[in-house]
């Protein structure tokens, strides 16, 4: 049996727009210069107080956990207005299916959003009950850390060396190798792919119809 974790934001759905508007209100609701489009890109997939230390550079003074407040306020504005959208990429759902579809394989997320974030994202697709577990910034610590990786192996009995972690940032990365899980890298995401083999990627998949392809390579044939 296998374990396939995915990543939600910049790997299953693009969210790009939605995440960069909500924290341009944040900042401008704090009174703060609101940090350019790459650099917001840049820390998705951290939890949201790490997020915005890391835009804060650190700074003890920054206000990070008030700003995080203001993103989640914003973010519940942006879902609840007509035209909200956070779109499967493509080929993501047949990836889903014929994985789910699978005796030997056994599905879960790991992100850095809220449960109840990820419960929306489901929801809005139809997705319910696809992922037996399901690792947020709710239960664990902020990746790179391996935890959401490790409490997910725990929670399905499936050994990391079983796991694979499919992600688009370096952020994953790192967490699957430190995890001791096997790492693979979509280039469709929010850091560029140089990034995602320096922090140990193992592949690089530019279309979503390769990923299975790729996982079997990984395993010898049997995903």
């Amino acid at each position: 049996m296998k374990l396939v974790l995915f990543d939600c934001d910049g790997t299953l759905v693009d969210s790009q727009h939605v995440i960069v508007e909500a924290m341009t209100r944040a900042f401008t609701r704090a009174g703060l210069i609101v940090p350019p489009r790459p650099a917001v890109l840049g820390i998705v997939g951290l939890s949201l107080v790490e997020a915005m230390r890391r835009l804060g550079d650190e700074d003890p003074a920054f206000p990070a956990e008030a700003l995080a407040e203001l993103y989640r306020e914003a973010f519940r504005e942006l879902r609840a207005e007509s035209g909200f959208v956070e779109p499967l990429f493509p080929g993501v759902r047949a990836v889903l299916d014929e994985l789910a579809a699978r005796e030997d394989v056994l599905l879960g997320i790991a992100t850095g959003k809220s449960q109840r974030g990820v419960a929306a994202v489901l929801s809005h697709h139809g997705l319910e009950g696809r992922f037996i577990t399901i690792q947020t910034a709710d239960d664990a610590p902020s990746k790179p850390h391996p935890a959401m990786v490790l409490q997910a192996s725990e929670a399905t009995g499936i050994a990391p060396r079983d796991t694979v972690l499919i992600g688009d940032t370096s952020f994953d990365m790192v967490m699957a190798r430190a995890a001791g899980a096997r790492a693979l890298g979509v280039t469709w995401g929010y850091h560029a792919p140089a990034l995602l083999t320096e922090a140990g990627a193992e592949r690089l998949i530019d279309q979503a119809e390769d990923l299975i392809p790729a996982m079997e390579q990984f395993w010898g044939g049997a995903a």
